[in-house]
């Protein structure tokens, strides 16, 4: 006798032949009726327009009060599709609560290809996938186009594994951040204070004498240690140092103070400042007789 899930299918395979439906193909696998194999293609007007994807469909005796299990056959690079078994990630499918009675086949193949053009990242199965429409969208849409164009070749079923070696390069991440061991160490306060007392150049009173900073005087050595520095640049900058306070202090001597100009140059100088800077006044040209008054004046005559 038959199950009434066969008899459901079997309804639903004579509504599909007389009324198909553009972009999808659903029939029984070799006569049966709980095993049904189907072809989608992507939407119009959507990047996956044209593509075209062989799915799976396995129903139990159960059917219509249980979804069935879907699965790809050439697997889609999209974050709602597991890239491992194929299965696409829809609520009424994975959910037994979502699940209704009156959903029938074409309305499952039609839920996967809106799914296909709008994926749901809270429900991302593919975290690759996720990760780069997330971040680099347009990359994303560029993986897409190469699936769709992969779906029309030879031997669509390589679309998954092709794809997946062409766009599931990590995303750049951040340099990772070197493990640096803490240098921090306990040391006894004496020895704190007596090599800093050393090596401080500040004194806490006049009268307070610091041994290590009296000694570079007397050694070379230590001071370039000390201030990090060739000896000739030190040389150099102390002697700069010292004329700079000189300077400051007491003026700079040894060099001749220009001399105040005298009464002669400075009238010498207000001369050709003249010269310069002011015009002298313009000629006064009578003006050229013109024709009518040379005619009048030989009238007069």
């Amino acid at each position: 006798m038959r199950s009434r899930a066969s008899l459901l299918l079997e309804r639903e395979y004579l509504q599909l032949q007389t009324s198909p439906i553009i972009g999808m193909i659903a029939s029984p696998h070799e006569d049966n009726l709980l095993e049904w194999m189907a072809t989608i293609q992507g939407l119009k007007d959507t990047p996956w327009e044209g593509a075209k994807y062989k799915l799976s469909l396995k129903f139990t005796d159960d059917y219509n009060s249980v979804p069935p299990t879907v699965t790809f056959h050439t697997i889609p690079f999209h974050p709602n599709v597991d890239k491992a078994t194929g299965r696409p990630c829809i609520g009424f499918l994975d959910e037994p609560r979502l699940w209704k009675q009156s959903l029938t086949v074409s309305s499952i193949l039609l839920g996967i290809q809106v799914l296909l053009s709008n994926p749901v990242l809270e429900r991302a199965v593919n975290t690759d996938a996720a990760e780069i429409l997330r971040f680099d969208p347009s990359r994303y849409w560029e993986i897409v186009r190469d699936c769709v164009r992969i779906s029309h070749g030879p031997r669509p079923d390589v679309c998954s594994s092709t794809v997946a070696n062409v766009c599931c390069t990590p995303l750049p991440q951040p340099p990772p951040t070197m493990d640096v061991k803490s240098r921090i160490k306990k040391v006894p306060f004496d020895d704190y204070l007596r090599t800093w007392t050393e090596i401080a150049t500040s004194r806490a009173c006049p009268s307070s004498k610091n041994s290590l900073l009296e000694s570079l005087q007397f050694y070379p050595s230590l001071q370039r240690m000390h201030y990090r520095l060739p000896r000739e640049i030190l040389e150099q900058a102390i002697e700069e140092q010292n004329e700079e306070f000189s300077a400051i202090m007491f003026g700079r001597f040894g060099k001749l103070r220009r001399a105040s100009p005298t009464v002669d140059e400075k009238l010498a100088r207000i001369s050709r400042m003249k010269h310069i800077y002011i015009q002298e006044s313009p000629v006064q040209w009578s003006p050229v007789p013109t024709q009518v008054s040379v005619r009048s004046e030989a009238s007069r005559e």
